[in-house]
């Protein structure tokens, strides 16, 4: 299997120079030529097998250049109990009858992204043996808040990589900006961006297309390579997740093979639920995708109505993870929903860039119609879903699982649709911990971040990940800041401060 420019359908590379690229230098998205099936009998064997199992199945579809002992040592590397504290790596919590949901928060940042974050060095490593040999990898990140710990944690101290992640100064959680600024490592740096996240994901993508800045490098020594779900090796892990999923419900049978479920995904990027989608497309019997947003709401005004328009305010709210107005991934979707018209792209993403809005032509969405349902729900809403959540379940969910929760209740409503769904629950509570503590009537003083979490605790009867606690005896390391203009300027300046030049 090769991979395509969505700019530039004649782009023909392997699943290995997609790795490592992370970008196509035309300013598109990396996908497969073809989408792989599964076939019943091949579903029906992952019931038997581990998470790494499946995964390795999976990537045996996708990294057609890749041997199996190297597909195997990815997996197996990233998928075990010291990276996840459980053997399951994702579990499945019953809520009630036909709803469930997906905890992929049970790596060691606590977010969905250590799901693709834990294997993309593994990946990365063996493709740059194959394509850059001898170069060093500088990974250029931008995150809304859970992204860039994960890709730290994953890349730290990582032979032959060095990686730079930047974030909203004043869009991220206090636990994920404690979590990036005290991350260990000889190879890392943080920088806070002033603006939002829509302008740290901006920075990083001219970074990669800068004639100049990529001259620099080649002098250097070093190519670029992105941690984002803009990188293949991003993306695929997550479609893991979802294959996985419906092979564990068979196995506990709570379903039977070919019956249709549901999934519902908080999204910003569109990545998470666009794995959801390529899983639909390989023959994962999944109805509906429930496309789920906070008040920056974009992708539901795209989806019900085919416009995509980001001149609109832009809101920091209690799901920071979503707070995003330029989706990336939603090009990968209409790539293959215009049957790889990579002039319509071109056209779309060319006017979204100068006038900040598209639309797209009927036959899109009425395909988008066919497979997605979208909708919002703003931070009161979220607060009164967690504390329904936990009143009536015990359960204890995060801001943007909670989001995920409303708007499912809501499509039910409006369509009365009881087919059984997962919910994609996308971080542990405690990484937004003022806002669950709120939620769920906390009405104490804190004094900071870790009272907080004591309180909480107390409250709930549940119990915040060391990985999160231990950050109160972590020095913070990172305190720069930097204007969307000196991203550049930062990234060299890092260039020579790991040597380089």
């Amino acid at each position: 299997m090769n991979y395509k420019s969505t700019r530039d359908k004649n782009v023909n590379i392997t699943a290995a120079e997609a790795i490592s690229k992370g970008l196509s230098a035309d300013g598109g998205l990396f996908v497969p030529d073809s989408i792989p099936q599964l076939s019943k009998e091949k579903l029906c064997a992952m019931c038997d097998m581990t998470y790494a199992e499946r995964a390795y199945e999976i990537f045996r579809l996708f990294l057609s250049d890749f041997t199996d002992d190297e597909i195997r040592y990815c997996v197996n590397g990233a998928y075990n109990d010291k990276n996840f504290a459980t053997d399951n790596i994702a579990e499945i919590s019953h809520l009630l009858s036909g709803t469930y949901i997906l905890e992929l928060w049970h790596g060691p940042t606590c977010a969905f992204k250590d799901m693709a974050l834990q294997i993309l060095p593994y990946l990365l490593t063996c493709s740059a043996k194959k394509t850059v040999d001898g170069k060093k990898i500088m990974i250029l990140v931008a995150t809304s808040g859970d992204t860039g710990k994960a890709a730290l944690e994953g890349f730290k101290d990582v032979e032959g990589t060095s990686i730079m992640v930047f974030y909203p100064e004043d869009g991220v959680s206090n636990m994920q900006k404690r979590q990036m600024t005290t991350q260990a490592g000889s190879n890392v740096n943080v920088s806070a961006v002033v603006g939002n996240f829509d302008d740290c994901q901006n920075g990083v993508k001219a970074i990669f297309t800068d004639k100049e800045i990529l001259s620099k490098l080649e002098k250097a020594n070093t190519v670029f390579s992105s941690a984002n779900s803009i990188n293949w090796g991003r993306l695929a892990p997550q479609i893991v997740y979802y294959v996985s999923t419906y092979a564990q419900l068979i196995k506990d049978k709570e379903i039977e093979y070919g019956e249709k479920i549901n999934v519902c995904v908080p999204t910003g990027n569109f990545g998470n639920i666009l794995a959801a989608y390529y899983a639909k497309c390989m023959g994962v019997p999944i109805a509906k995708l429930i496309c789920a947003s906070n008040k920056n709401n974009i992708l539901t005004d795209f989806i019900n109505t085919g416009v995509y328009d980001r001149n609109r305010d832009f809101y920091t709210t209690i799901s920071p993870s979503m707070d995003i107005l330029i989706s990336s991934n939603l090009e990968r979707l209409l790539y293959h929903l215009t049957d790889e018209n990579d002039a319509l792209i071109n056209e779309w993403f060319n006017s979204l860039k100068a006038s900040g809005r598209y639309e797209v032509n009927d036959t899109v969405k009425q395909r988008i119609s066919e497979s997605f349902f979208a909708g919002w729900c703003d931070d009161n809403e979220t607060k009164q879903t967690i504390k329904k959540v936990f009143d009536e379940y015990g359960y204890l969910c995060d801001t943007h699982t909670a989001v995920a929760y409303k708007v499912y209740e809501d499509y039910k409503k409006a369509t009365g649709d009881n087919t059984k769904t997962v919910i994609a629950s996308t971080a542990n509570p405690y990484k937004f911990g003022y806002a669950v503590y709120d939620a769920v009537g906390g009405n104490e003083e804190c004094a900071d971040e870790f009272d907080l979490i004591a309180k909480l605790e107390k409250l709930t009867g549940t119990q915040c990940p060391k990985a999160l606690s231990d950050t109160k005896n972590k020095a913070i390391r990172f305190t720069g800041s930097v204007t969307k203009e000196d991203m550049p300027s930062a990234v060299l300046d890092f260039v020579k401060e790991q040597g380089a030049d």
